[in-house]
């Protein structure tokens, strides 16, 4: 059998992600990666993970707008297929590798989520668990994940039809390129990857592969590493020895009661690979050429928050759920390179079944058992192999796609215009991609900016020197001085966000630039957040936003009267219902309290670590053990 290549659809139960929340994300990010102990850590370490730390996600805007609530949905899909394997990719979701089927086994590679469910665990919020995802960007799940990807067919060096994505990443403004090649007869799929960093000046750098497999007691992750950076959710970045520390063999993910990150110390000299085997010795192995050196195994750990966010995230899924085995850039994901002018990365990921001597991958001896992974992987794919792939697919990197298969954003093409730049060979940013959401931006650099109503929600904002400038050209108007104070904003200007905010408001009652100036002057945030969902009480976000701040300080019977404004499908948010039930108690109406959390209460968009659900639960019912399923706790405490 040839290879073939695809364009379908998929009917998968999707709870959409929703539009995108119209506040500009000024807070900071609740990232849970931190390190606390970095004066502990090696100079070269404690550098990466000091250097390049993302402090916002704009010019982005977050995507919390999902519920709980599925329906069978066409997604679009793109399958390569040989006699062999049969890949399928997600186009419209981040290029997400949703399924590897190994045809000579009749088994799945990878955790193959049944259903596509939005969660708060990525950098604007929604991802979604399963498959492989490609993390491009800063410490979290990619400014990608869920948004669509330029997709074209073309030809790889072998002569077979290959799918290339490829999109602007634009909190660092870095091209990312994905080549899919699956040979004639190959076990193995092969993923080229290109990063370009378009800009004059230096960028961080960060890229992680993250592969989800099913797991299950017997599943054992290998690679050849003696020795792993354990971060376990406790802020403390740790060198422990593998596979056993504290008793306990940290290989096998089920035998982990918490979430923890084990980041492999793989030596210089060492073909990077990492497998996940079942108690028969086989599963998964992924492998690549050598800048890719980082290898990862995450779990979350079999506690009872470990096992909630397993059916959180996979609620039709596998009885054991699923584990990560991750490939990266650097060796932990807590750090970010730097990545020079105008230079290009590029390197070659494979991804197929490997089977060894089950009773040397389980043995005690944790040499032999890499050793037989090693044999196997080495008998099925070398390295010297692999290193050719790479060589040969360089010969196609800048080919021009040859037939268009689906349509990412406008945002590269508007940079090319803004910029001045030539298209960069291999992935072009046509300008017939761009749309209503580059409109304004294209008629600022004609010299005027829309006005737009103001009770209106304002597009979202284009940030850095250059967008600065413009704006400060652009005529005095309500918007203009809004979008000024965000830019500003990102400037690390917050004298000059502040004052350009006030502007705004001189000029235009706006429910947008009283948010804004709320986040830099804390102390009136109540009031000006108040005032905001006065004008704009459809907005759950802002209410969300207008309830916290007045709980925060203590006017209850205010955030009372602002839930009465809001419409009854707002009172419905989860986010709006948990501050409901935190307005009712501080009023002393305990019972109406527990009832909002006893009624079937979901938070569709609780963050990775947060305990918020838990402590309003100890909060309202204090003399009463934590029910399961408020119970999202990433350390078991």
């Amino acid at each position: 059998m040839t290879t073939t290549l695809t364009a379908t659809e998929l009917v998968l139960p999707v709870a959409a992600v929703g539009a995108e929340n119209p506040l500009p994300p000024l807070h900071n990010l609740n990232e849970t990666h931190h390190v606390r102990n970095l004066d502990e850590l090696p100079a070269e370490l404690a550098d990466n993970i000091g250097y390049g730390r993302l402090g916002s996600v704009l010019p982005y805007r977050l995507q919390d707008g999902y519920g709980r609530e599925r329906a069978d949905t066409p997604t679009r899909v793109v399958v390569l297929e040989n006699s062999r394997l049969r890949a399928t990719v997600l186009v419209e979701l981040g290029g997400r590798l949703h399924s590897l089927w190994d045809k000579q086994t009749g088994r799945e590679l990878l955790f193959r989520n049944p259903v596509v469910q939005p969660a708060n665990l990525a950098l604007r919020n929604a991802w979604f668990a399963g498959g492989v995802e490609w993390n491009l960007g800063s410490t979290g799940h990619t400014t990608l994940t869920c948004d669509p990807m330029h997709a074209a067919e073309l030809t790889a060096p072998d002569g077979t039809p290959m799918l290339r994505l490829w999109e602007w990443e634009r909190t660092r403004n870095l091209v990312c390129q994905l080549d899919f090649w699956l040979p004639v007869d190959s076990a193995f799929l092969f993923v080229a990857v290109r990063v370009r960093n378009p800009n004059q000046h230096e960028v961080p750098a960060y890229w992680w592969s993250n592969i989800a497999v099913e797991q299950s007691p017997g599943t054992r992750v290998l690679a050849p590493a003696e020795q792993a950076w354990h971060f376990g959710y406790g802020q403390r970045l740790d060198l422990i020895p593998v596979p056993v520390h504290n008793g306990f063999d940290n290989t096998y993910s089920m035998r982990h009661a918490d979430a923890a990150d084990c980041f492999f110390e793989i030596p210089a000299e060492q073909r990077p690979w990492i497998a996940a085997l079942d108690e028969t010795g086989t599963g998964l192995v992924q492998t690549s050429t050598d800048r890719l050196r980082g290898r990862k195994l995450f779990v979350w750990g079999e506690n009872r928050g470990g096992r909630r966010w397993q059916d959180w995230l996979a609620p039709e899924g596998s009885g054991h759920g699923y584990l990560e085995i991750q490939a990266g850039l650097a060796r932990t994901q807590l750090e970010h390179l730097r990545m020079p002018a105008l230079a290009e990365w590029d390197w070659l990921e494979a991804y197929g079944a490997v089977q060894a001597d089950p009773a040397a991958v389980h043995g005690a001896d944790w040499a032999v058992a890499r050793g037989a992974v090693e044999s196997a992987l080495g008998s099925a794919l070398s390295q010297s192999t692999v290193d050719d792939r790479l060589t040969q697919w360089r010969t196609v990197a800048d080919a021009e796609p040859r037939r268009l298969i689906g349509t990412g954003s406008g945002w590269g093409a508007l940079e090319l215009v803004r910029s001045g730049r030539s298209q960069l060979p291999g992935t072009p940013f046509s300008v017939d991609t761009l749309g209503v959401q580059q409109d304004p931006w294209l008629a600022l650099l004609d010299g005027a900016m829309p006005v737009g109503d103001p009770l209106d929600p304002p597009p979202a904002t284009l940030v850095g020197p250059h967008w600065l400038a413009l704006l400060d050209k652009a005529g005095q108007s309500w918007s203009a001085a809004y979008h000024q104070g965000v830019a500003r904003w990102h400037a690390g200007d917050l004298r000059g966000a502040a004052q350009s905010w006030r502007r705004s408001l001189e000029l235009a009652a706006s429910p947008w630039a009283m948010r804004n100036l709320a986040v830099v002057e804390p102390e009136r945030a109540a009031d000006l957040l108040r005032q905001a969902v006065r004008l704009a009480p459809g907005v759950a976000a802002l209410a969300v936003e207008a309830l916290q701040a007045l709980l925060a300080a203590d006017r209850a019977q205010e955030a009372a009267q602002v839930l009465e404004l809001l419409p009854e499908d707002i009172r419905g948010v989860g986010r709006i219902r948990l501050a409901e039930a935190r307005v009712l108690h501080a009023l002393g109406e305990h019972e109406a309290a527990r009832s909002v959390l006893d009624n079937g209460f979901e938070l569709a968009d609780i963050r990775e670590g947060s305990t918020v659900l838990a402590q309003t639960w100890r909060l309202i019912n204090p003399d009463l053990p934590l029910p399961a399923h408020h119970d999202f706790s990433m350390t078991g405490e």
